[in-house]
């Protein structure tokens, strides 16, 4: 006969009682009453019992039998750890450690404050960034804006190497004016893989890198002496045609940085209208004497 060390047959008995003991006959059960089924206790620790009533609200309905056991177990011995923690904490921390009432009330008034400045955004805020605000932001702190790595305005096509009319293809990318740009869209649509245009729109170089099976290592001196990339593997021909591009360290264009600064202005906004609020609070709380100075 195998031994079983102490400890580890504690935890297979626990672990077994709650398997065949509590959770198919208990938790797939039905019928509450008062003091029926549901009240009934399924383990103690300390004198505190979790009920058969507490254990079924925590499992899902419309879940299979071995999920819903694996869910239970799994509740049950959260909730003896944590009560034994508890447990610990009573017996070991000194009455001024265990005084957390004045905790509690910080924290009911942090949260029910936050509850009311929440509703009155929702009802009275309804904050507007214009165009002209965001570039006058953006003109009083470029300084603030440098750009962290290179990004590019052009596109990006990924054709099968079987694709026909590939060389009208390199003509159109490379010139990326005009009628070219509708035959080069309308041609990436019927064959391309891949196609993505960015001809008005910034992005990271970076995110295109990512897509060449070679990547190009040295960014800025593509950048700087050659707008065109070619490259191929087994299946895909690549194709990146760059039409502007800012290199890491200079300004940002404004198109890059018009959302964040557009999120910038709003919870500016938000922060005034919060300020605003407390501040027409105390002036009526003065008004009709809410406060009183001793």
């Amino acid at each position: 006969m195998q031994n079983v060390p102490p400890a580890k047959g504690i935890v297979m008995k626990i672990s077994n009682i709650i398997k065949l003991s509590f959770l198919i006959l208990l938790v797939f059960g039905c019928g509450t009453t008062e003091n029926g089924p549901d009240s009934k206790p399924i383990v103690t620790v300390g004198g505190v019992s979790l009920t058969r009533g507490e254990l079924q609200a925590a499992v899902p309905d419309n879940i299979s039998p071995q999920d819903s056991m694996a869910i239970a177990e799994d509740f049950i011995g959260r909730w003896i750890r944590n009560r034994l923690m508890l447990r610990q904490a009573e017996l070991n921390l000194t009455s001024d450690e265990k005084n957390v009432e004045q905790l509690l009330e910080e924290y009911r008034t942090s949260l029910l404050v936050h509850l009311y400045q929440q509703k009155m955004l929702d009802q009275k805020h309804s904050p507007m960034v214009t165009s002209r605000e965001i570039e006058e932001y953006y003109n009083s702190m470029r300084d603030n804006f440098r750009l962290h790595e290179n990004i590019i305005q052009g596109v990006f096509i990924k054709v099968p190497i079987n694709a026909p009319n590939q060389d009208q293809l390199r003509r159109w990318y490379r010139s990326g004016t005009g009628e070219d740009i509708v035959n080069m869209e309308a041609y990436s649509f019927q064959y391309a893989r891949k196609y993505d245009q960015f001809i008005e729109n910034w992005i990271p170089f970076s995110r295109i890198n990512f897509n060449l099976p070679e990547p190009i290592v040295n960014e800025e001196r593509f950048l700087r002496f050659s707008r065109h990339y070619e490259t191929s593997d087994s299946q895909y021909n690549y194709y990146l045609a760059v039409y502007d591009y800012k290199l890491a360290g200079s300004t940002a264009p404004l198109g890059f940085v018009e959302d964040r600064i557009k999120a910038i202005l709003l919870n500016k906004k938000r922060v005034e209208f919060l300020q605003q609020l407390g501040q027409d609070l105390y002036d009526e709380a003065l008004r009709e004497k809410i406060v009183s100075f001793h």
